[in-house]
This record gives C-alpha cells, sequence and structure tokens, in this order.
C-alpha cells in the first residue's frame, strides 16, 4: 500500500481500474462455457465458436486498439473499451439466441483489444522512471481482480447465470463512469504519418520483433497454467478439485511476493538479465512435474509463478522504449498481437507432445523457457540496471 500511494492519482486509478477489469471478467468468462453447453444446450462445437470469436476478436484486433490509444489518446479508448465491455456482457443476461451470443463475444473480445494496450500505454507514460514498479502493481492489482472474480461468480451462480452477468455488466459500466470522471485527460501527440507508417516501423525494428518472438516464449509458457498443469493436477489426485489450488498458489505467491521481487531485482540486474532469469526459470518449473505426486505440480506452479513475476514488470516496462514518442500503444498492440499468435501455435504443439508422447510435453515446455531466454540475451537488450 505504500508503493501504491507513492505514485500520481493516474496510476493509482489505473491500478484500481485493472482489478475490477479482471473482477468483472473472471466473474463470467470462466462459467461462459458452462453455461452455453449447459443451460442453453449448446453442442461442443457452437461453444467453441462462441468463445473463438471472443478470443479471435481481442487477440486480433489488439494492434488496432494500441494504435487508436496513440491516435485518440489512450483515457478515450480506455473509457471506450470499458464501455463496450459492459454491452458484451450485457447482452449475455438479454438473449441465449446464436446471433445474440456472438455479437456479446465480440463486443466483449473488442474491448479487450482497445483498453489492454492502452492501460499500458497509459501506465507507462505516467510512471516515467518507475515503470517497472508501477508494472509489478499492476499485476498484483490484476491478480487480485482475479482471484476475487471466479469467487464472486460462483456465489452469483448460485442465482442464475445471468444475473451474473449484469453484475459483470454493471462493473463495467461503473469503471466506464468512474474513468471518465476521474482518469486525468492527457494531450495526444499528433501523428507525423500514416497509421500503417506506424505499423511499418515497429516491423521494420527488427530488435523489437526479436524481442516480441523471443518474449511468445513467456506466453505459451504462461498458458499451461491452464492447459497441462490442471490435467496433471488432475491426473495424479483423481480429482478436478485439486486444479483449484494451482490457481491458488499462483495467485497467492504473486500477491505476496511481486513488488517485493522487483524492486530486489531492478537494482541489482540488467533489463536483459533480469528478463532471461524469469525465463529460464518458468522453463526449469516444468521439469518437476515429471516427479509423481501432487506437490511437484504445485511447485512447478509457483515457479511458473516466480518466472512471471521476475520478467513481467521488465517485459512491459521495456515496450515503450523500442519505439518514439507518440507509438508506444502501437508497440504494445503489436507485441500483444505477435506474441499471441506465435504463443498460440506454441499450446498447440505442447498440446500434441501432450497427446502423442505424453511426458514429453514437460522437457517441451523446459526447452521453450530456456529458448527464450537465450533468445533476449541475443536480442540487445540495454544492460544496464533497471533504475539507472
Amino acid at each position: 500500500m505504500r508503493a501504491f500511494r507513492s505514485f500520481p492519482l493516474s496510476v493509482r486509478l489505473l491500478l484500481v481500474n485493472q482489478m475490477g477489469v479482471n473482477t468483472g471478467f473472471y466473474l463470467l468468462v470462466p462459467y461462459l462455457a458452462g453455461y452455453l453447453g449447459g443451460d442453453l444446450g449448446l453442442s461442443a462445437t457452437v461453444v467453441g465458436v462462441v468463445l473463438g470469436v471472443r478470443n479471435l476478436s481481442q487477440q486480433g484486433l489488439f494492434l488496432i486498439g494500441g494504435t487508436a490509444s496513440d491516435r485518440l489518446g489512450a483515457r478515450t479508448v480506455i473509457i471506450a473499451g470499458c464501455a463496450l465491455r459492459a454491452a458484451g456482457f450485457g447482452l449475455f443476461a438479454i438473449d441465449g439466441s446464436l446471433p445474440v451470443l456472438l455479437g456479446a463475444s465480440v463486443l466483449s473480445g473488442l474491448a479487450g483489444a482497445l483498453f489492454n494496450p492502452a492501460v499500458r500505454s497509459y501506465l507507462a507514460t505516467e510512471a516515467g522512471d518507475r515503470r517497472a514498479e508501477a508494472f509489478s502493481l499492476f499485476n498484483v492489482f490484476a491478480n487480485t481482480g482475479a482471484l476475487l472474480g471466479p469467487l464472486l461468480g460462483g456465489a452469483l451462480l448460485l442465482v442464475d447465470f445471468r444475473v451474473a452477468a449484469v453484475v459483470a455488466a454493471l462493473i463495467f459500466a461503473g469503471l466506464t463512469v468512474a474513468q471518465a470522471l476521474t482518469l486525468p485527460p492527457r494531450s495526444v501527440p499528433v501523428a507525423g504519418g500514416s497509421v500503417l507508417a506506424d505499423w511499418r516501423e515497429c516491423l521494420a525494428n527488427r530488435r523489437f520483433v526479436a524481442f516480441t518472438l523471443a518474449l511468445s516464449g513467456m506466453f505459451a509458457l504462461q498458458n499451461q497454467l491452464y492447459l497441462i498443469l490442471p490435467m496433471r493436477a488432475a491426473e495424479v489426485t483423481g480429482s478436478a478439485a485439486s486444479v483449484a489450488v494451482l490457481f491458488l498458489v499462483s495467485t497467492v505467491a504473486t500477491l505476496l511476493l511481486q513488488v517485493r521481487v522487483t524492486r530486489w531485482l531492478q537494482d541489482r540486474l540488467s533489463r536483459g538479465t533480469a528478463i532471461a532469469l524469469g525465463l529460464a526459470t518458468m522453463g526449469a518449473a516444468f521439469l518437476l512435474p515429471l516427479l509423481p505426486g501432487l506437490v511437484p505440480v504445485l511447485l512447478a506452479a509457483l515457479g511458473l509463478a516466480m518466472g512471471v513475476m521476475i520478467a513481467q514488470p521488465f517485459v512491459l516496462e521495456l515496450i515503450p522504449a523500442f519505439g518514439g514518442e507518440g507509438v508506444t500503444g502501437t508497440y504494445f498492440g503489436m507485441f500483444y498481437l505477435a506474441s499471441g499468435l506465435v504463443a498460440a501455435v506454441g499450446n498447440v504443439a505442447v498440446g500434441w507432445a501432450g497427446d502423442t508422447a505424453g511426458r514429453l510435453a514437460w522437457p517441451l515446455c523446459a526447452v521453450i523457457g530456456l529458448g527464450a531466454a537465450l533468445a533476449v540475451r541475443q536480442v540487445g537488450v540495454p544492460e544496464r540496471t533497471v533504475s539507472g
């Protein structure tokens, strides 16, 4: 809380906003598939289409959201994104017909594509030289929302899924109003070229492209908290309830240690070294589930969380440094678009390894982490202390 209070009002608002965003999101989305397939009786194929449309709308439009942030101002895009998410989640409560469900999915996905890069762009600008610490707090508040959301959603589902959808929509409506009333406006730099010119600048920046491809390994491994780690936990215990313990371990560790880890590292390691250490830690954690029992799986979840804690704040701090003033949002959008797509391919590879070769998935994840760490070291990240 001392660290939180030490930042200006704009940063504090963005941190609280992110907690609200994750609370509203995780209140609804984890239960969406069950509602579609159970309450509405839709086939698995249709459920997959609805969920896939939401993911595609978000991942595929990150670059649009980032560019809009640069051209229209991050504040405007954040407010628009929250409003669209409120509308999208509200539609889930209105009607269960397929056109309405698809419309709700598109709106909620587009909302994430808008405010995710915009929030990070605004935060990077407002935090100044304290970007790494600001992004570590950002991770803490995001994880707090990710913990509160499913608990609140589970309680609301005892009433009805549509009640949960209405509450989620109201949370985002409240965030929309709060940001419009309290988030300080900032001047928007006059664009010096076309949107395509900004995109070409990103793609022509070889160090940025190499950095983004290397960091796609981080996203691929993060996603295993939802794929092979839960599967392994359920396998060794014979109970799906053990999966909840994985998320509890990861979330609690982040809440307790994130700010301390970032502060300790930022005065001791260079950016590239810290990021590489985090990626290597993530990769090494995936060797633990090769041992029998639940404890190695829980330790792997803890190691994965530690690796993310080490690397992620410095990754987010560094992205704006690759581009010039006025294209921060575009760089964040391009980073999340490209790394997300590459990470999706990594997920397919890990899933295939798990299906066809069983235990091969674990060393494959270790190789992804260690390979990403080596790649970051080759990119040429400035070797100076982060706080320097």
